[in-house]
């Protein structure tokens, strides 16, 4: 059994690629607020920002397969939120605490039960989060989402130094998929340009068809993940691939 637990598997990337390692054999569990009906996806909603929540939920995965023989497991931090595009100054505090949380708390913390619950196994453990090019890229009117994108690619980079020495260690990368015809991408195009000075950007995209569908990245990181393309620590943008 090939294991694949993903967080906002309901909808964008998330759904695409739930969609995708479950269409070879993989057996997807997704953690979402929303459910929808994804075929052979075991879908789990929970407020990803509610820690309690989540580890109650991830530990209860893990449950119901702790018995079953198992070759690889992966974990992939998808989920998360641009917020309020404004500047810094002009974002709400509460919005700020909930992107961090759900953008960074929650994958640093499931990333950690990961590691905790499967460290005595000697199956194939990987975390994949999923990062943007915002993480290297400062964007007027997203300082928190980069932010956040930036401490991702951290916790990548420690926790591949961490792990790298163990004989049963966890292969950790970071994945930035491109620019994704989304509802995220729906709501930055309709942002003003006094508070996002980006956005006309955004909007050629998409009148230009340059924008990826998520199936198209899903099927990239699949590829990517599957025939081995990265190496522990790896932060990598998907067109270059």
């Amino acid at each position: 059994m090939k294991i694949l637990i993903i967080t906002g598997g309901s909808k964008g990337i998330g759904k695409a690629i739930a969609q995708k390692y479950a269409s070879k054999s993989y057996k997807v569990y997704a953690l979402s607020r929303s459910i929808i009906d994804v075929q052979n996806v075991t879908q789990i909603s929970v407020d990803l920002t509610n820690l309690s929540e989540t580890t109650n939920s991830f530990k209860m995965i893990f449950d119901e397969f702790k018995n079953k023989e198992i070759s690889s497991i992966t974990l992939i931090n998808n989920a998360g939120r641009l917020g309020t595009i404004a500047s810094l100054e002009n974002i709400k505090t509460d919005d700020i605490a909930t992107s961090i949380q759900l953008n960074y708390t929650t994958p640093l913390v499931l990333s950690s039960l990961f590691i905790k619950l499967t460290e005595k196994r000697n199956y194939d453990k990987k975390i994949i989060s999923i990062s943007s090019g915002a993480a290297v890229n400062p964007y007027e009117g997203w300082s928190v989402y980069c932010s956040s994108k930036a401490a991702i690619d951290m916790m990548t980079k420690t926790i591949a130094a961490e792990q790298n020495s163990l004989k049963k260690g966890v292969k950790c990368t970071a994945i930035y998929p491109g620019v994704v015809d989304t509802d995220m991408q729906t709501l930055i195009r309709k942002t003003s340009s006094e508070n996002f000075k980006n956005v006309q950007r955004f909007i050629d995209l998409k009148e230009n068809n340059e924008l990826y569908s998520p199936e198209f990245v899903a099927d990239k990181i699949f590829t990517i993940d599957t025939e081995n393309q990265l190496k522990n620590g790896d932060i990598v943008d998907v067109r270059n691939f």
